[in-house]
């Protein structure tokens, strides 16, 4: 089962945009409830480029420190997941999830 906070490696089909790359690692960012009745995933993809911006949270994942790129989530499914390579910690997705409460709150 696919969890929240879970970090899997993405297959994107086209790389749109700023997205140069076809695999990305992302953050799964949609609630287990959802995705256990959906066949697709709310992910918000990671950078280890220093693009720093208020909707993009710091985090250290595998020794690497990156940002959680929030402006750039997405919608996927779950086929294009390649593997998981981890999890985030709680107050980085506590602090990612209090972010998305504020761009979609207004």
């Amino acid at each position: 089962m696919v969890m929240r906070a879970d970090v899997w490696l993405v297959e994107f089909e086209k790389p749109i945009g700023s997205m140069t790359q076809q695999r990305w690692p992302c953050v799964v960012v949609s609630p287990e409830e959802m995705d256990e009745f959906l066949s697709t995933l709310i992910l918000a993809p990671m950078s280890t480029r220093e693009l720093p911006a208020p909707f993009r949270i710091p985090v250290r994942f595998m020794g690497k420190d990156g940002l959680i790129l929030l402006d750039q989530i997405c919608t996927m499914e779950k086929s294009r997941l390649i593997r998981k390579l981890g999890s985030i910690d709680e107050v980085t997705m506590a602090k990612a999830l209090d972010v998305l409460q504020e761009v979609f709150a207004y």
